[in-house]
């Protein structure tokens, strides 16, 4: 949860630096779980209730939940993006049919460049200083 609550507190529309694959996964996560809590007890109480009311209420606000975690989803995405040494713009890799969305997963799941890269220090080891090919500074 403290993953999720940092991308929306702290780098709400933050899409400079980079993101750990950890802060990226536990967001989607708890994003994903938000979104369906919303509409599983929407259904139940309109189940239970048998009015249209409350199934209004629960899809307006799960549009609202919807539009304004838009942003920081996209914001994270690119981060991640940035930790893996490659351009936010790897995004639209995932409009390709069929191979697209596989070919970003899996630069979303690799590991990130250790060390500094274009895009910021490592947010792992921001103190560690290592250079291009991965040794240590002496």
């Amino acid at each position: 949860m403290e993953w999720y609550l940092k991308v929306l507190k702290e780098h709400y529309a933050d899409f400079n630096g980079r993101a750990r694959r950890q802060e990226y996964w536990m967001f989607v996560l708890f994003n994903t779980l938000v979104a369906f809590g919303i509409i599983i007890v929407g259904g139940i109480l309109t189940a239970l209730t048998d009015t249209d009311a409350i199934m209004q209420f629960f899809v307006g606000l799960y549009i609202i939940y919807i539009l304004g975690t838009f942003i920081p989803s996209i914001a994270v995405l690119v981060r991640r993006l940035h930790d893996t040494n490659n351009s936010g713009a790897y995004y639209f890799m995932s409009f390709i049919p069929l191979v697209g969305p596989i070919l970003l997963l899996v630069k979303l799941v690799e590991d990130g460049t250790r060390g500094t890269n274009q895009y910021g220090v490592d947010p792992k080891n921001p103190n560690d200083e290592i250079n291009e090919i991965g040794q240590p500074k002496i």
